[in-house]
């Protein structure tokens, strides 16, 4: 099998950190979730997480208009940099309605959705990190199946959420709130799966 050793090493580096950030911000909005006090600093909190994963991408794409020969091909490096950006870009959307829709208390649903992003995000860390060494393929390609199998279980509990939401809820803007909050976490889950297809074709063209 074909070794991917980096000419530019500073791309794996970036990614792994990207993707450590697009990690810790799902821990963030999973601890907003589950300890659901002192809501301003904590949304604030993730707002800088947003604004340090803007930096990296920053970077990656810096390095990608000035390096003539890149370890990936130039399309997958911008794909993977995009999309790990929406994935932070997106927790901080849904951080940020619940303090601009002034939610009382999170839902069981919404708390189980942000565990499966913590999970999901987790398993493209450990994917990023093997990256440099297409020895390990198989280890890459796991952990991208259990990206898949978290966006599995992030349908289901957006489905039950959207179930239990039009059944326990008469007031219109509560639906509404709810369904756009459901909607931008689950979107986010979606998206690591974006980044595991990405890694997939990687794996795939360089083995």
């Amino acid at each position: 099998m074909f070794s991917l050793m980096p000419r530019e090493k500073i791309f794996f580096e970036l990614f792994n950190k990207q993707a450590a950030n697009a990690h810790e911000t799902s821990r963030a909005l999973a601890d907003l979730l589950d300890n659901y006090t002192d809501v301003p600093t904590k949304v604030q909190h993730l707002k800088n997480l947003e604004h340090a994963g803007d930096e990296i991408a920053h970077h990656i794409f810096d390095h990608l208009a000035k390096t003539f020969i890149t370890p990936l091909d130039r399309e997958d490096i911008h794909e993977i940099t995009s999309r790990l950006d929406d994935i932070t870009d997106l927790i901080d959307t849904a951080a940020n309605r619940l303090m601009l829709y002034r939610i009382a208390r999170p839902t069981e649903d919404a708390r189980a959705l942000g565990h499966v992003l913590v999970t999901a995000t987790e398993s493209l860390v450990k994917a990023f990190a093997l990256l440099n060494n297409l020895k390990r393929a198989e280890e890459i390609l796991h952990h991208c199946i259990d990206v898949h199998t978290q966006e599995n279980e992030g349908d289901r509990i957006h489905h039950h959420a959207l179930a239990a939401l039009f059944d326990n809820h008469t007031d219109p803007a509560d639906i509404i709130k709810w369904k756009d909050i459901y909607q931008t976490i689950e979107t986010a889950t979606d998206v690591c799966e974006d980044v595991a297809n990405v890694l997939h074709t990687v794996v795939v063209k360089n083995a």
